[in-house]
């Protein structure tokens, strides 16, 4: 016996307003083609394809095995908390006390929260462009308007001081400062930090969502400088969202952070209440362990990466049509491919958008890599580095293949 389709009279009006994540689009797309018996690369994922730290893993073992399997405060328990005070000031040089913390499953539902939290209808957002593909989706969803500022690779991807102040309105509520970026993987510096804050500065009514996954996965000597240290005032208006995932391997165990104005948090903790509760107790404490323990992982999976991503880069811009940023961030690279624009495939169709060259790459080659549109910016495609060199040597070589037969 099958279940009638319902009736879309029965989804809610806002459902509407947002579309799937493409990244977990993806994800099960490629699934299904491998379950199908074709071999596919996947370039899509965005995740470190490192095991989770021993001592990390072995915590959330022993939490089980003591029988911290139990809810706990919406919050997270104060020992996670008091880790993650401690953690911004050793890091960050950012002093919260615990009640200013709180905890979620995942970054993505910290964020989900503070919006959900925060927004009114016709609230506007401001969001450099590209951005990571969710934040415009959940601006929408609470009734806000995600007002997108494109940041092409002529501006190494970055959003100017004039930019932000000319995006500034009335109506703005949050800025979204994703640093270091996906998709582009570019960091801002400490100068560039700070003019921006400048500008903020000036319009007191705007909050800033600072958006830190990606801090600890750095290059080049890069020094990683977050928005809320740029001055008392920025403080006290700014979100900071960070987790365990990328740094720490730890995709898997869903826990993710945020320290700010008590009454957001507030706010947060009641959804958290009502929706999820709270985190996994085990992954709660093997997050304590990631937070206070050994950090050595961290430097060896960033050296890897580093290799990685001087292979992918060169290899990209040796293809004609391709021109790729050398990211000083994250696992990510997002080559412009604005001159394969207007070219020809082998079936005889026309390249009109980046949308149809990964279609293209996918059908004829079996490489998965995302679209610019995803990201609100094209022609562009994303790919992870986070694998290995002889997955990244043959993927590279499936694209030059691709690229090759085009005219």
């Amino acid at each position: 016996m099958s279940c009638s389709p319902l009736s879309p009279s029965v989804l809610s009006h806002r459902l509407s307003r947002v579309k799937p994540s493409p990244t977990v689009a993806l994800t099960a797309r490629c699934n299904a083609l491998k379950k199908a018996g074709k071999n596919i690369i996947n370039f899509g994922v965005g995740e470190p394809d490192f095991d989770t730290p021993k001592a990390i893993a072995e915590s959330g073992i022993k939490a089980i095995e003591r029988g911290n399997t139990r809810y706990t405060a919406a919050a997270g328990i104060l020992e996670l908390r008091r880790a993650i005070v401690q953690k911004f000031k050793r890091d960050n040089a950012l002093s919260y006390d615990v009640e200013q913390v709180t905890v979620g499953v995942g970054a993505k539902q910290i964020i989900f929260n503070t919006f959900c939290a925060t927004i009114n209808a016709g609230d506007e957002v401001i969001i450099p462009a590209p951005y990571w593909v969710s934040y415009a989706d959940m601006v929408l969803l609470f009734g806000g308007r995600p007002v997108t500022v494109a940041c092409t690779i002529d501006q190494n991807f970055k959003i100017t001081p004039q930019q932000l102040e000319d995006s500034i309105s009335p109506k703005t509520k949050w800025f979204v400062f994703n640093n270091p970026s996906n998709p582009t993987g570019i960091a801002y510096s400490r100068q560039e930090v700070a003019l921006l804050a400048e500008v903020l500065q000036r319009h007191p009514h705007v909050h800033i969502l600072s958006d830190d996954i990606y801090e600890s996965i750095v290059y080049d000597k890069y020094v990683f400088t977050t928005m809320a240290q740029t001055s008392q005032e920025i403080y006290e208006r700014t979100v900071t969202v960070n987790g365990v995932s990328k740094t720490y391997c730890m995709t898997g165990w869903r826990l993710g952070y945020a320290a700010g104005p008590i009454d957001i948090i507030k706010g947060i903790n009641t959804l958290n209440s009502q929706s999820t509760s709270c985190p996994a107790t085990m992954a709660q404490w093997a997050a304590v362990e990631a937070l206070d323990g050994d950090k050595s992982a961290i430097t060896e999976h960033n050296i890897a990466f580093t290799h990685r991503r001087n292979f992918v880069v060169a290899a990209l811009n040796a293809l004609e049509g391709v021109q790729c940023m050398v990211p000083n961030g994250a696992f990510y690279v997002y080559p412009c491919i604005r001159d394969l624009m207007g070219k020809k495939t082998p079936a005889g169709n026309i390249l009109l958008s980046d949308t149809d060259f990964v279609t293209f790459l996918l059908e004829t080659q079996g490489v998965a890599v995302l679209q610019g549109e995803a990201f609100g910016l094209s022609p562009y495609i994303r790919l992870s580095f986070a694998t290995s060199m002889d997955t990244l040597k043959r993927g590279i070589e499936r694209i030059a293949r691709a690229i090759q037969t085009l005219s």
